[in-house]
């Protein structure tokens, strides 16, 4: 018998707006800040020795921690070695001229955020290993950021900075692979191998289910653990294997037949909204007992902060000013110099990938604390920075548009 009780009205606008929250692509990154504000603020609070205590509790044969860096972030950077694959052959990125300018801006802003850490640090062996730090763009972030402006800011510049940090993502895989590598266990290492002989020649006789490259996932995973080459680098090399469908007779793809897009799609909302929290939780907590201005002011301190905040803008902002006063490409379309300044800063915002190349980087833990006091200054600083000139930006080219609009009325 169908129940009879009444509906709150209040209760189908909830879901809807639940359900719209968390279809916004930018909504992780709000989340993320307020899971990095309750972080900082557990591990300064009377919960901060439970806190430390239960990252470093072990659970099998790794820590809490490691499993949250190690096997979480794994699935993580499956979902950006999807989203770059996708990118590349069916997205914002398959085409040489579409990549110019958000690939030219992604080396830019990598770069130079990396020479000024190295400026900071001459001199100093130990510090010198986190020159990759700043170079890191948390997209989630900056989107999230890119959010609170609401539609005043052009689509293009939405598509530019995701494809920008796409392409940075892709940049700092290689940079872990290359030069965040333990010692190599070769028997390890050649399992690993085999396992990817067998992810290829699966793509290539055209297997389409999910569930055979999934299980030889999880097998790779274990290997590259042993190996000595950093887990997570699994999850890329696993979502370059996993085949993408195009539709027969076109370029794109068909998403509802397409492995690729339907493992994405399986996995965009957990990554947003538990795995990278969680993440953000466990590793922006930093403790700011005893903490000196001398502290704050150290090199590796300033070296992360100013490559984040200066580094990024001048990267980033130079590279497309360069390009576009050279003609070779043209500004997002719609958008103004200032709203591209705007965007620029918020590269600086380096959050997720920043934490994580710290924790490979140092070993040491009063190390990897100084890393995380620049990456959360510096991004704290470029977040609200990129935001006020945007939103500054916004109301120029408002009011600059307003007198034509009222032309065309009369």
């Amino acid at each position: 018998m169908a129940s009879t009780q009444p509906v709150s009205p209040n209760r189908g606008r909830i879901n809807s707006t639940l359900r719209q929250f968390l279809d916004n692509e930018a909504s992780g990154g709000i989340i993320l800040m307020g899971v990095a504000a309750l972080a900082i603020l557990t591990a300064n609070s009377p919960l901060a020795e439970g806190y430390f205590a239960a990252l470093h509790a072990y659970v099998g044969p790794l820590s809490v921690q490691h499993w949250i860096n190690d096997a979480l972030m794994a699935v993580f950077f499956l979902l950006v070695g999807l989203e770059i694959k996708r990118e590349m052959l069916d997205g914002q990125l398959s085409s040489w001229s579409r990549r110019l300018l958000p690939g030219a801006a992604a080396a830019g802003g990598m770069a130079v955020p990396a020479l000024i850490y190295i400026a900071f640090n001459l001199g100093n062996t130990a510090a010198l290993r986190g020159w990759a730090i700043p170079a890191a763009t948390d997209i989630a972030f900056a989107l999230g950021v890119l959010s609170l402006l609401g539609p005043k800011v052009p689509a293009s510049l939405k598509i530019f900075l995701a494809a920008l940090a796409i392409i940075d993502d892709l940049g700092a895989v290689i940079v872990i692979a290359l030069f965040y590598t333990a010692d190599l266990s070769l028997p390890a290492l050649a399992g690993a191998v085999l396992v990817v002989g067998a992810l290829t020649v699966m793509n290539r006789s055209g297997v389409m289910r999910l569930w055979p490259y999934l299980i030889l996932g999880a097998v790779l995973w274990v290997l590259v653990l042993r190996s000595g080459i950093h887990a997570t680098l699994a999850g890329v090399i696993l979502a370059l294997t996993v085949p993408i469908r195009l539709t027969p007779g076109t370029p794109e793809a068909s998403p509802s037949v397409s492995p690729l897009h339907q493992l994405e799609h399986l996995l965009q909302k957990p990554v947003a909204f538990l795995i990278v929290p969680i993440f953000g939780f466990a590793n922006a907590g930093v403790s700011f007992a005893g903490v000196t201005p001398a502290v704050l002011i150290e090199p590796l301190t300033l070296g992360v902060a100013a490559g984040l905040v200066v580094g990024k803008l001048v990267g980033v902002f130079g590279t497309v000013a360069i390009l576009v006063k050279a003609r070779l490409a043209d500004l997002p379309a719609a958008a103004s110099w200032g709203q591209t300044l705007g965007v620029a800063l918020l590269c600086g915002i380096g959050f997720t990938m920043s934490l994580f190349i710290g924790l490979l980087a140092f070993d040491d833990p009063a190390l990897q604390d100084r890393a995380k006091f620049g990456i959360l200054f510096g991004s704290l600083i470029a977040g609200l920075a990129g935001y006020f000139i945007l939103r500054i930006s916004n109301r120029r080219q408002a009011s600059s548009a307003l007198p034509t609009s009222l032309e065309r009325k009369s």
